[in-house]
């Protein structure tokens, strides 16, 4: 589980950093009032990102004290 879920974040970080660079690009071609809007789904990506990752790091801090309590109660 520890890989997918790596394995997501970097998707995730890949997928708010390409939506930045083609936004970017199709804005200065077809000017930025109508594709601003879009940078919005970035920030979505990030977030998704930056919750994952929090996720992530907080369910191996669990499964540490998991182990720990089991080794406490042997």
């Amino acid at each position: 589980m520890g890989t997918y879920n790596k394995i997501m974040e970097w998707f995730w970080l890949c997928v708010g950093i390409l939506i930045i660079v083609v936004v970017t690009i199709f804005g200065i071609m077809e000017g930025f009032d109508r594709w601003i809007y879009y940078y919005g789904l970035s920030v979505f990506a990030f977030g998704t990102y930056f919750m994952r990752r929090w996720m992530r790091k907080r369910m191996e801090k669990h499964l540490e004290w998991m182990a720990q309590q089991k080794n406490q109660q042997s």
